[in-house]
């Protein structure tokens, strides 16, 4: 009897939990039909591939509705007309914005309401006539609708690496590390040397900095002297300068007093002029006389040419 009992309480368990299942669908089904919806109708111009009827609508990340159906403009198939259903509580107004965004990993879409200031005119969701809204291209869309530029890109960037590890750029690329590496070999042989150049260079800076430091003495001792004693030399210069103006202006004012005086002593000095000639003749001739008398004195006192006077 106990194994009966058992089973008839089990079945009456499993009875009771499928009623209860089949009154809470029952239930969620009537508050469904009972919801009041707003109907509109979204404008896609680019594939909508993900999308399908039952997919949720957010509004800002959050589920206000889901869609309705799916079907091509007739008067032009490339787009695509959403029929979609919304909780009527929520406002959909003119300049609210629709797309579509990635609902999870397996390539699902979903519609997703955003932006609605609340001095825009609301939508009225009439399922007879619902509205239009134009959705804008999503991140992702334009990544969809540039993935085949992007693979074409990607392709050409691989055929430029593969022609630039050609053979020959290789074994040029080769021929370089080679050499870089020589050079390093090289310079870690000069070790020894290169860190005595530094040394010495370091040296020279030393000296050049104490170079520098006496030089700045130097020119502050050149400033001083200049500032001191040449302003004493500009200043006897200065005075100088002054009694050579006074003395050359009393010159000239000397020489404007006595002009007459000059230039009578001037004209004095030009009526000399003829007696300085004949002085001179005199004393040519005299010279000549001289110069006969001691070469044959007879002959020139008793029959010696007559002296003849030389003009000048």
């Amino acid at each position: 009897m106990e194994p009966k009992a058992h089973h008839v309480i089990i079945g009456l368990f499993t009875l009771l939990a499928f009623v209860a299942a089949l009154l809470f669908a029952l239930w969620l089904a009537k508050s469904t039909a009972d919801r009041d919806w707003s109907y509109f109708q979204i404008g896609f111009n680019q594939p909508v591939s993900g999308l399908s009827k039952g997919n949720p609508v957010l509004y800002s990340g959050v589920q206000i509705g889901d869609v309705v159906d799916l079907k091509l403009n007739p008067l032009d198939p490339s787009q695509v007309r959403v029929l979609i259903r919304v909780d009527q509580d929520i406002p959909i107004r003119e300049n609210t914005q629709a797309s579509l965004v990635l609902a999870n990993i397996t390539g699902s879409m979903s519609v997703q309401f955003s932006g609605g200031s609340p001095d825009s005119p609301e939508l009225i969701g009439d399922i007879n006539d619902p509205p239009l809204i134009i959705a804008k291209p999503s991140a992702f869309d334009s990544l969809l609708a540039n993935g085949q530029s992007l693979l074409k890109k990607a392709e050409a960037l691989l055929v430029d690496a593969n022609k630039m590890f050609s053979d020959r750029n290789i074994e040029n690329l080769t021929a370089v590390l080679d050499n870089t590496r020589e050079v390093s070999d090289a310079l870690l042989d000069q070790r020894g040397r290169l860190n005595d150049l530094l040394t010495r260079l370091d040296s020279a800076s030393q000296r050049a900095g104490e170079a520098a430091v006496k030089v700045s003495k130097v020119s502050d001792n050149t400033n001083a002297l200049l500032q001191n004693e040449g302003r004493a030399v500009l200043t006897s210069l200065n005075a100088a300068l002054k009694t050579i103006e006074t003395t050359s202006t009393r010159i000239d004012q000397l020489t404007q007093n006595n002009q007459g005086a000059i230039e009578a002593g001037l004209q004095g000095m030009g009526d000399l002029s003829p007696a300085l000639r004949e002085l001179r003749s005199t004393l040519r001739n005299l010279n000549q006389l001289s110069r006969r008398l001691g070469e044959d004195p007879t002959r020139a006192i008793w029959g010696g040419e007559t002296i003849q006077e030389l003009s000048q």
